[in-house]
């Protein structure tokens, strides 16, 4: 038997059997889990993976040396530190985890192709901490060609850059770190003149960085299905915890709580409980409001396994059944999903994807009288619209859950390609004071939203393991049979 705080688990037969005493019990239908693989934190990625990364990189930057910070620790007062979140880039190409750490990647000396620095072993501060890799395990964990205490990078770090033409950083997320590497560069200014070596220009590597991370391989995306299996666990165990007189955190705890259950590190990004009148507000994460008979609920919730984020949203009634004017909105909103689903397709433009979803938002707002009744086209080209729609329909998905990579290269939107992760979400959001409204819409706020992946052969779609349909909503509403 596996045990998890609040909850029993137990594989019996070929099946799980799940048993909680908390109203907000893991209920076995909302864990489509393969029996071989039981829940749990994701295991290490080998570190081949993250070697060929390295190599795909250094073959794109020529003749650059490419310097990845680790994010710094972050502190939520006090003395009371914020779990610690590994940087994406750096872990991206090396699977270091650690702070304190530099990775230094370099293709003129193959003893040096990639450095790394680490903090050294402190049984004193491990006692506390845990332990940490140190300069011995660090070469065999990640792989690294030489390894350092991080107390001499600054004494390395310029043999290490004096053979590039330019340095690749990461540029904002270590403000110390861009400022030595810029005194750096300004050094080799002073002598470069006469010996004709040392880099003369810093790069942004996120945009080589970008279009790497852009497409997803294999690794990824098979810890981007369990990502989005666990948020649709989450989402399901609110709606079935969802009732008139609930408080918004009680939904908050039943996602949260099952995404751990099932081995997230936690949420990918701050869970978004909106009943009623907060449901148009779009990142509202107060999450304090009692629900009330009669309002819509709107969960923007996603785990992270694995180091990758899930994303998805799911709008339902509170008491189980949608009013008509809600059911108007809904499917509305429902019908633009679809729409900009089908057009996310390989060799398509990413922009196609809002454009598909927005042309069926505003035919369906001049149908519902909220919009004037004039051409499509007109009120395209007027943005009227956005009073009610001031979002882009999709962003990638991936290490961050909005990813790097340029959604346009030029003038010309960037074309979808196997292996690309982007979320498709449409919504409306009809506050309570709009006057100008009809007054059957006021309050209504409706999101929809599911990640999908694009295929050679079109696409999958990572989160409609949790139903859209409004017959199948309704009939998951407080169930908690």
């Amino acid at each position: 038997m596996v045990v998890w705080p609040g909850v029993r688990v137990a594989w019996h037969g070929s099946g799980l059997v799940c048993f909680r005493s908390t109203p907000h019990r893991i209920h076995p239908a909302d864990l489509p889990v393969n029996p071989t693989t039981p829940p749990g934190p994701a295991p290490s990625a080998p570190p081949e993976i993250f070697r060929e990364r390295r190599e795909r990189l250094l073959a794109r930057t020529g003749g650059a040396v490419t310097v990845l910070g680790a994010a710094p620790e972050l502190r939520r007062s006090r003395d009371t530190d914020i779990r610690y979140r590994p940087a994406s880039d750096l872990y991206y190409l090396t699977g270091v985890d650690e702070p304190d750490a530099l990775a230094v990647l370099t293709p003129h000396d193959p003893a040096h192709r990639f450095t790394l620095f680490v903090r050294p072993r402190n049984p004193e501060r491990e006692v506390w901490n845990g332990p940490r890799v140190g300069v011995e395990g660090a070469a065999e964990r990640f792989g690294a060609d030489a390894v350092y205490p991080i107390g001499e990078a600054d004494e390395r770090l310029p043999d290490l850059l004096r053979p590039a033409d330019r340095v690749l950083l990461t540029l904002g997320l270590d403000p110390e770190l861009d400022a030595r590497v810029a005194e750096l560069i300004l050094a080799f200014r002073r002598t470069r003149q006469r010996s004709g070596v040392g880099p003369a220009v810093i790069e942004d590597a996120e945009a080589v960085l970008g279009a790497m991370r852009r497409r997803k391989d294999d690794h990824e995306l098979e810890r981007m299905r369990s990502a989005a299996t666990i948020a649709v666990a989450g989402q399901r165990a609110a709606m079935r915890a969802a009732r008139p007189g609930a408080g918004e955190w009680e939904l908050e705890a039943a996602v949260e709580s099952t995404f751990r259950a099932l081995g997230a590190v936690g949420a990918a990004f701050p869970s978004i409980i909106g009943s009623g009148p907060n449901a148009t507000v779009l990142h509202y994460t107060s999450n304090d409001r009692r629900i009330r008979d009669g309002d819509l609920v709107l969960v923007d919730a996603g785990a992270e396994w694995g180091m990758y984020a899930s994303d998805m949203t799911r709008t339902f009634p509170a008491n189980g059944r949608f009013s008509a004017p809600q059911r108007a909105v809904y499917d509305l909103v429902l019908a633009a999903l679809e729409a900009g689903i089908a057009a996310a397709a390989p060799g398509a433009a990413f922009a196609g994807v809002h454009d598909a979803a927005l042309r069926v938002l505003v035919e369906g707002m001049i149908s519902l009288g909220v919009l004037a009744r004039e051409d499509v086209d007109a009120a395209l080209e007027s943005g009227a619209y956005r009073r009610f729609y001031p979002h882009s329909t999709s962003h990638w998905l991936g290490l961050d859950v909005h990813d790097v990579g340029l959604y346009r290269e030029g003038d010309a939107s960037v074309l979808l390609e196997p292996g690309m992760v982007l979320t498709v979400e449409p919504g409306l959001y009809f506050p309570p004071d709009a006057a100008d409204v009809p007054e059957a819409f006021r309050g209504i706020g409706v999101r929809l939203e599911d990640s999908i992946v694009i295929t050679r052969a079109g696409r999958e779609n990572l989160t409609r393991g949790l139903p859209v349909d409004p017959a199948e909503v309704e009939a998951l509403v407080g169930d908690r049979d």
